[in-house]
């Protein structure tokens, strides 16, 4: 797995974004390009804000034991995968806004570098190692753009 840490795969992750446009069409899936960078974000946005609840113990134990070897692993996403609910993405979106606030948060990500997110508490979880971090964010970036083409 690549590492999302890294300032040249950085690059090149923002690279891949910067080659969509508000017309790029996905080659799998019902999310349009917009759609899919605030998706994308929802991980962020799960590390940096409050904006979505966490869940209680009980989901939390059965994530852990379900859901987390799929995100953490090193194994690739299936295409036209299941979705959690707070990943879907209604409505239309600002194209050119949600590009801009997905390369904030891959830039953030990489500025606070991996000692900061060895060990630190997922949303859904619990503590993750710097390995499953760069899995989760990685690996759920290249799934999306290579769903689009880039």
């Amino acid at each position: 797995m690549k590492n999302i840490f890294q300032k040249e795969i950085v690059q090149e992750v923002v690279s891949r974004i910067d080659a969509l446009s508000e017309s790029t069409s996905p080659q799998w899936g019902k999310m349009n390009v917009a759609q899919m960078l605030a998706h994308c974000s929802i991980t962020y946005e799960m590390v940096y804000t409050d904006k979505h609840k966490k869940p209680n113990t009980f989901v939390k134990f059965m994530l852990k034991l379900l859901v987390k070897p799929s995100v953490c692993g090193n194994k690739k996403y299936p295409k036209n995968g299941k979705t959690a609910p707070q990943f879907l993405i209604k409505g239309n979106r600002d194209f050119k806004k949600e590009k801009k606030v997905l390369i904030a948060y891959i830039n953030k990500t990489k500025n606070l570098g991996e000692a900061h997110f060895e060990g630190k508490e997922s949303h859904s979880f619990g503590k993750l190692s710097t390995i499953e971090w760069n899995n989760m964010f990685y690996k759920h970036l290249d799934h999306h753009l290579t769903q689009f083409g880039v």
